[in-house]
Order: C-alpha cells, then sequence, then structure tokens
C-alpha cells in the first residue's frame, strides 16, 4: 500500500492508508475500540481516536501536575502537519 503525498490532507487518505500511517509511527490499534490507537515513545505515550471530524489525541500524564493534555487536529490538515504536531510530543 502506497501513501499519498504528505501534503496532502488526511481526509483524502482511504482507511486503510491512515492506520498504515499510525503503524508506521509505532501506534498499535485497540483491539476492542477499533478507532483507537495508543503509542508509547522513549519519553512520552498517547491515546489516539480517530473522531469523525478529527483525530483526538491524549498524552498520558504530560499536563500539570502529571494531568492529561488532550488536543484535537482536524482529517483537513495533512498528513505532514499531523505527523509533526501529534508526534512531536506533548
Amino acid at each position: 500500500m502506497h501513501l499519498p503525498s504528505a501534503d496532502t490532507p488526511l481526509y483524502n487518505h482511504p482507511l486503510p492508508e491512515i492506520e498504515q500511517w499510525l503503524r508506521s509511527k509505532g501506534c498499535e490499534q485497540d483491539e476492542e475500540n477499533l478507532h483507537c490507537w495508543h503509542v508509547q515513545l522513549s519519553t512520552w505515550k498517547a491515546d489516539i481516536w480517530m473522531e469523525v471530524d478529527a483525530l483526538t489525541v491524549r498524552y498520558v500524564g504530560a499536563g500539570e501536575e502529571g494531568r492529561d493534555l488532550q488536543r484535537s487536529f482536524k482529517y483537513s490538515l495533512s498528513r505532514r502537519d499531523l505527523d509533526e504536531a501529534i508526534f512531536s510530543g506533548p
């Protein structure tokens, strides 16, 4: 499977290609909630939900006093922009 150009908005990616992209970034799909993905990198971990109109990311324990930090990113953003926004960390 070949991903569209990184400048392509995520809404122009077929679902299997979005899933491939998430896997390539080290994400694992939740077996019970298929719209939910988990990723753990060396300095942070996060849960990613594929919502109707956006990707919602919850960085676990990354906020003040160890609170979770949550952000939402519209599918109209390019894969490159989402890559940089999500996977650069909290």
